[in-house]
């Protein structure tokens, strides 16, 4: 087994638990902003249609394609009308108040606060994100999470998002590490696993659904407690 001194993890959808936080915010919204009395659409609806639209724009902004204003702006736009509403009456600050009350929720992975526990005395620890640094720490402080991690790298703080390798390089520069020397866990095969391979980073690629797919990363595991295995 090999010996790494330094971990790097994935925050959204391999710590943070993205999906559960982003429906639990929405449900909220879609009463708060009144979205039943459209008549077009339910709160199941609203959130798979926005957990939909988002992926996309994501995969987007991850390529380069579209800002991260654009992706703001756009998401619940494309949500609403995609649901039948009419430009004009998606509601003025929904995008706002979904920015701001998201971030504040504490859903994590099972396992996240032992794992750490586990981890923290015999590695150094650290996030590497493509997620807003705003909203970022937010979600780190809101979770009790920041004080696990001695450096949070974001997309925004070095210029480079995952998958390229230029925002690896960067985190082993501010860590002072060889790449042999660290261990990247993430979910997202492209951007996490094909990102740090390019870096010459070994991966673990956390697979909770268990869905198929033709990468090779080092290790893969279904549950971050399965971690105790490899390190």
């Amino acid at each position: 087994m090999k010996t790494y001194t330094h971990i790097l993890f994935d925050l959204d959808h391999t710590l943070w638990d993205f999906e559960k936080n982003s429906e639990e915010t929405l449900f909220t919204l879609y009463d708060q902003f009144e979205l039943a009395a459209h008549g077009k659409f339910d709160r199941d609806s609203f959130y798979k249609k926005y957990k939909f639209v988002n992926h996309r724009l994501w995969d987007l902004y991850n390529k380069g394609k579209i800002t991260q204003e654009e992706l703001r702006n756009q998401r619940f736009i494309r949500t609403l009308t995609g649901l039948g509403l009419e430009v004009h009456e998606v509601p003025e600050g929904l995008s706002k108040a979904y920015t701001d009350l998201c971030p504040t929720k504490t859903a994590v992975f099972p396992f996240t606060y032992d794992l750490l526990q586990y981890l923290q005395p015999k590695y150094g620890l650290h996030i590497v994100t493509n997620g807003f640094r705003d909203v970022q720490y937010i979600k780190l402080n809101s979770s009790k999470l920041s004080s696990y991690f001695k450096e949070i790298v974001t997309s925004e703080c070095c210029g480079y998002k995952k998958p390229d390798k230029r925002i690896f390089e960067h985190t082993l520069e501010r860590i002072k590490v060889r790449p042999q020397d660290c261990l990247m866990i993430g979910d997202n095969i492209e951007c996490d696993i094909e990102g740090a391979k390019a870096a010459g980073i070994d991966q673990v690629f956390f697979n909770p659904e268990n869905y198929k797919h033709r990468c090779k990363p080092t290790y893969e595991i279904q549950c971050l407690s399965q971690l105790r295995q490899i390190l």
